[in-house]
């Protein structure tokens, strides 16, 4: 059986994490022996899009057609590009599957009837879906897909730094990402914890104990964290996780979670977020409801308790390293749809 991994990719690259969750499994499915196949597109060129979905997509059919399964990177955030490869998909018997990195339905588009019929339409045209966590799943669902589905848990995440330093517990916590995004922090300030900041768009000023670190790439950020948790959070307020982001984290995983977990550091995340379920239940990291718990909660946990989680921490480091979460859900998905007979 030949595979392969699709992924189209953006002409600029620029300090974000964006395409690093496609590239990373890009990495660890050729290491799996997926055949790699991907695509550059200029977001702003309707005319280059159309070069992709009418030229080069046929073009790789022509030279390619023993590949019997294709797992696309979803979103193209190209609908004309992504309509068209699933065409021509069903029309070579080739097994199409969507790994699913953001549902827009659930993100920029919540609650929009007429963009939720379109995109959930364009994921029953696929043979499967791998998605983040079981509250995606019941969600896609529950609104009408009804194709098989696998849940991935977490992204895995390539980090060659050495895992961080970090058995003394001195109530330290990072977080990084887009701060334009990050409206909670100008509100937030801290008595006896500290937390620091990394990414682009930092605010002029932060309130006590909140210091901005820099802004670097994916690759070199993991040298430059060393703190006893990295924060998973979203939205205006630190009381809760509000607006677009905060509630899209009642369905997703976040990928600075990743981040986290790979360099060593246990998590902190908002309670009703859906990978806190994952966080709990490995003992990776604590849910609280408001950041303004942080200075409690923190002064309360032992030497002992941190050391555990500094333990499980490790432990699944070396799993999101290997890649492990999605070559697994691959795997389950291909039985369920019986990609292995």
């Amino acid at each position: 059986m030949k595979r392969a991994i699709l992924t189209v990719k953006e002409t600029s690259r620029d300090n974000n994490a964006g395409p690093k969750a496609k590239l990373d499994i890009e990495k660890y499915l050729m290491e799996d022996g997926f055949t790699k196949w991907d695509f550059v597109i200029n977001q702003k060129s309707i005319l280059q899009k159309a070069k992709v979905a009418y030229l080069d997509v046929p073009a790789f059919f022509a030279k390619n057609k023993d590949v019997d399964e294709i797992f696309l990177q979803y979103p193209t955030y190209s609908k004309i590009v992504t309509n068209q490869l699933i065409k021509r998909l069903k029309k070579l018997h080739s097994k199409v599957f969507l790994i699913v990195h953001d549902v827009e339905s659930l993100r920029l588009h919540y609650g929009e009837k007429d963009y939720i019929h379109e995109e959930l339409s364009m994921f029953n045209i696929a043979d499967g879906l791998i998605v983040h966590n079981r509250q995606m799943k019941d969600w896609l669902s529950q609104n009408g897909v009804t194709v098989p589905m696998e849940s991935l848990e977490i992204f895995d995440y390539d980090n060659p730094a050495p895992v961080v330093d970090n058995d003394d517990y001195i109530g330290s916590i990072c977080f990084a990402g887009n701060l334009n995004k990050a409206g909670f922090l100008r509100s937030l300030s801290l008595s006896k914890a500290t937390l620091n900041v990394f990414g682009p768009n930092p605010a002029e000023s932060y309130g006590q104990n909140v210091s901005y670190r820099g802004q670097y790439s994916p690759d070199e950020l993991p040298v430059h964290l060393a703190e006893n948790f990295g924060l998973v959070w979203d939205g205006t307020t630190p009381t809760t996780c509000d607006g677009l982001f905060g509630n899209y984290m009642k369905f997703n995983n976040p990928h600075k979670a990743s981040l986290y977990l790979s360099s060593g550091i246990p998590v902190i995340i908002w309670r009703q977020a859906a990978l806190a379920d994952f966080i709990e239940k490995n003992k990776l990291g604590l849910a609280i409801d408001s950041l303004n718990d942080l200075d409690e909660v923190l002064a309360n946990i032992s030497t002992t308790e941190y050391k555990n989680l500094i333990e499980n921490t490790r432990n699944i480091a070396s799993k999101l390293r290997d890649g492990s979460f999605i070559k697994k859900a691959i795997h389950n998905l291909e039985l369920k749809v019986g990609g292995n007979e």
